[in-house]
């Protein structure tokens, strides 16, 4: 389902980026004005709006007891992925590709910056931490692996002493490049030591990866606040946006 999921809404994101772009070849600075552009503008603000259900629910206690018995967290996350792309499609369509003055240029732009935001931190991060996950759950399975053949190896002195230099995590890395496999030139199985080797390379990869990932997840730690942030503009611009539409008239109202 989530599979499902990430498909779709990264189609909606592709679309939203291409109608974007769409200016350089199509502009009418007459529709936003018009009966269908205020369709189409009204039900972009109250798409953008749908997704301060889940925010406001998730942060208050004495809301989120009654609401998930009848709807659950899950469909609430659906329902703020899908509005929260819906909405700029639809305000992008509304604009008419009229981008002329700073605050329709910047309700534009903020639209696209708090979908692209969302969505990097739902999929993007949730696919970095899927991976970590993984990568601990093979590196606890090779260190189970290693400290068996660790218990091979005190067996054999001369192998553990030529071992012995590369215990570190960069030696390790080098390791396969200063201790020669004898078993490898013979078609011989590789002998204690050099699954010791092997394995110790692998782990250090693995290990490599992990904090690589840790070093990703923390420049990204700090993704929610902003994308909370950048909504909260996004709703002030789009405030002074239908105000103004209001003060200064629609033409299709009597």
């Amino acid at each position: 389902m989530q599979e499902r999921e990430r498909a779709i809404v990264t189609g909606l994101l592709l679309l939203l980026l291409v109608l974007a772009l769409g200016f350089s070849v199509h502009r009418d600075p007459r529709f936003p004005g018009s009966l269908a552009g205020g369709v189409l503008g009204i039900s972009a603000a109250a798409l953008m709006l749908v997704p301060l259900a889940y925010l406001v629910v998730k942060r208050l206690p004495f809301l989120k007891g009654p609401v998930t018995r009848v709807v659950s967290m899950r469909t609430l996350l659906a329902v703020h992925i899908y509005a929260g792309v819906l909405g700029p499609i639809l305000g992008v369509l509304h604009s008419g590709h009229r981008f002329e003055s700073p605050l329709g240029i910047a309700l534009t732009a903020m639209m696209l910056i708090v979908a692209v935001s969302g969505f990097v931190g739902r999929y993007l991060m949730g696919r970095l931490s899927a991976d970590s996950r993984e990568q601990q759950q093979m590196l606890a399975g090779m260190r189970v692996a290693y400290e068996r053949t660790a218990g091979e190896l005190a067996k054999e002195p001369e192998a553990a002493a030529a071992l012995r230099p590369f215990a570190g995590f960069f030696s390790r890395l080098a390791a396969p490049f200063f201790v020669a496999d004898p078993a490898a030139g013979a078609g011989r199985p590789p002998g204690v030591r050099e699954r010791a080797i092997r394995l110790s390379e692998s782990m250090a990869d693995l290990e490599y990866a992990i904090k690589s990932h840790e070093v990703v997840k923390d420049a990204f730690g700090r993704w929610l606040a902003c994308h909370i942030v950048i909504a909260i503009v996004l709703y002030a611009l789009l405030a002074v946006h239908v105000w103004s539409a209001w003060y200064f008239g629609i033409r299709w109202l009597p």
